[in-house]
């Protein structure tokens, strides 16, 4: 189990941080984009096949440490997440999905939208996690990298089975056993979120794209091509038209992905690195083409027809944000239970109408057809198998690695 120790990010760590609380894709202002009204455009999905063979063993990670749970005589649930990350009303004063769960169960949700940054908030509670105190809050949502580390740390409770019923069977066969959190002993994805290629249809004039390797090597988008600033994203988007497994590489290949992305910088093909901030210069078409968020691009195209999207041959790149029970949390079943609420496919499909993410839970399709019938007929909401094999995730990285590649990715984007 990994060691916790304060305030060890690197200069290049520190300088992701920023970049991320900024314009990356977990800043406040790309969830505002993002919203629709329940009925509009939504985004990519991430539907596959239940695995048959079901969820497998659990890996050998230590599990947090437990208080007494109170969930029996604390009707309760403390829910930390991130800002337009769940259902609302027309008033703008309801989560419709919350309140239909404490109508059910007679457990109130406290629900806090207090989570701008991955970092920022681990700021906040790793004192209180790393004393062995309760953070009060009995459910956090974490993207995969920071989840994989709490996880490392023993900071998260590992989770009861048998209070999760509809998570174990409707899991999406696509987000099942990252290598993070094998046979998810630890998590369960809130939403997903797919990376791909989009373009300026009008801007393009007739140059076609549907790589990586056109983006990067076409003289005729030179300076118009962009790519994200978020790390994970760029580079493994740029391994998988390499060849390259992002979830089984290592230095070596790293290193040939950077000097591949240096020689388009040099050469002035890459125009710049971005957050989501590239959403404006793509509709404009000062950006041709560009490394994307789905999310994005499914929003743009309703006001933008310009604006269209291509999933590489190579594959594209996927991650998650995950909920988890910290240590000491309160109460513990209560927060197993509201888990496994948002399992059930009807109020899966109520969530993903609203917040526009990858739904991670199988069988949404017939309720989300109530709901808008085009979006759940769009392949890029609902994919079939195939484009669900085409998704990677990128492997988890060891406090050494994550601090050297950040460092590395930092001198090719200026950051």
């Amino acid at each position: 189990m990994e060691q916790y120790e304060p305030d060890r990010l690197s200069p290049a760590q520190a300088a992701a941080m920023r970049r991320s609380l900024r314009n990356g894709r977990a800043a406040l202002t790309r969830r505002s984009l993002l919203r629709a009204s329940a009925g509009g455009a939504l985004t990519v999905g991430g539907l596959a096949a239940l695995s048959a063979c079901g969820i497998p063993a659990a890996g050998k990670t230590q599990g947090g440490v437990s208080a007494e749970d109170h969930s029996a005589t604390e009707k309760t649930v403390n829910f930390s997440n991130w800002p337009e990350y769940i259902d609302v009303d027309d008033s703008g004063k309801h989560h419709p999905t919350l309140e239909a769960f404490t109508e059910r169960t007679g457990i109130k949700v406290k629900y806090t939208e207090d989570i701008n940054d991955n970092n920022e908030f681990f700021g906040k509670i790793k004192p209180q996690l790393a004393a062995g105190q309760d953070t009060g809050r009995d459910l956090i949502v974490l993207t995969d990298w920071l989840a994989a580390r709490v996880i490392r740390l023993g900071w998260a409770q590992k989770l009861d089975q048998s209070n999760l019923p509809h998570a174990f069977a409707n899991l999406s066969g696509q987000f099942r056993s990252p290598d993070w959190d094998p046979g998810r002993a630890y998590s369960y994805p809130w939403q997903g979120i797919s990376t791909v290629i989009a373009f300026n249809r009008k801007a393009l004039d007739g140059v076609e794209v549907k790589s990586v390797s056109d983006l990067l090597d076409n003289p005729k988008l030179r300076g118009r091509v962009g790519f994200l600033s978020e790390m994970r994203d760029s580079i493994g988007m740029t391994m998988l038209d390499m060849g390259i497994d992002p979830a089984k590489f290592g230095a070596d290949d790293y290193d040939k992905v950077i000097a591949r992305l240096q020689k388009a910088v040099d050469k002035g093909q890459i125009r710049r690195f971005t957050g989501n901030d590239y959403t404006s210069d793509l509709t404009k078409g000062d950006l041709a083409a560009c490394v994307a968020w789905g999310g994005d691009i499914v929003q743009l195209k309703a006001d933008s027809p310009d604006v269209d999207y291509v999933i590489p041959d190579s594959g594209y790149m996927t991650s998650t944000d995950n909920m988890l029970i910290p240590n000491k949390a309160r109460h513990k079943t209560n927060a197993e239970r509201l888990i496994d609420f948002y399992y059930e496919p009807e109020q899966a499909a109520a969530l993903a109408a609203y917040v526009n993410y990858v739904s991670p839970v199988d069988g949404v399709k017939p309720y989300l057809t109530k709901i808008d019938k085009s979006a759940a007929d769009n392949p890029l909401i609902l994919p079939d198998k195939a484009m669900a094999a085409r998704s990677h995730a990128f492997r988890a990285l060891s406090e050494k690695e994550d601090a050297a590649y950040e460092e590395k990715f930092a001198k090719l984007t200026g950051a």
